[in-house]
């Protein structure tokens, strides 16, 4: 990991995307894409139901609006929730060196996996992020399992 990078700052950027993701209706988890130093790259949320589009997750919200870099090795990918199968398979793709996790209660995804192909994994294992997917989830949950599956 990287010294002297504050990351509970870079997961409070991240939660405040999870945060307007849910005032648009949407379901609430954020992203953000820093290098190195902390610096932001690109920050986004989760956003398929808000545009009707499954892969529209937070981390490839973030990734996207990061636009172009010349390499992702010493990228810091943060989340408030461990990425799922689809957003993992991202970061291994495009070899994002470290994943920054809020929490991993609620959904473990693909932690394991990530850290299995040497991807840097911490998680913070934030209540605050806990908190508010578990508060969606008891509301929606219509919503959460068509694309998480079958409760």
């Amino acid at each position: 990991m990287s010294e002297g990078v504050d990351y509970q700052a870079m997961l409070a950027v991240a939660l405040e995307e999870a945060r307007l993701g849910l005032t648009e209706g949407g379901i609430p988890i954020g992203a953000a894409l820093f290098d190195q130093n902390g610096a932001l790259l690109g920050r986004g949320h989760n956003r398929r139901v808000q545009e009707n589009d499954p892969s529209v997750h937070g981390e490839t919200d973030a990734f996207r609006k990061a636009g172009r870099q010349r390499r992702y090795q010493d990228t810091i990918m943060v989340t408030t929730l461990a990425p799922c199968w689809y957003c993992s398979g991202l970061i291994v793709q495009f070899r994002i060196g470290t994943v920054v996790v809020g929490e991993s209660r609620t959904f473990r995804g693909g932690i394991d996996w990530l850290r299995e192909r040497n991807v840097n994994v911490l998680d913070l294992d934030s209540s605050e992020c806990a908190g508010l997917l578990s508060a969606f989830i008891e509301a929606h949950s219509d919503v959460w399992y068509e694309d998480i599956g079958e409760a």
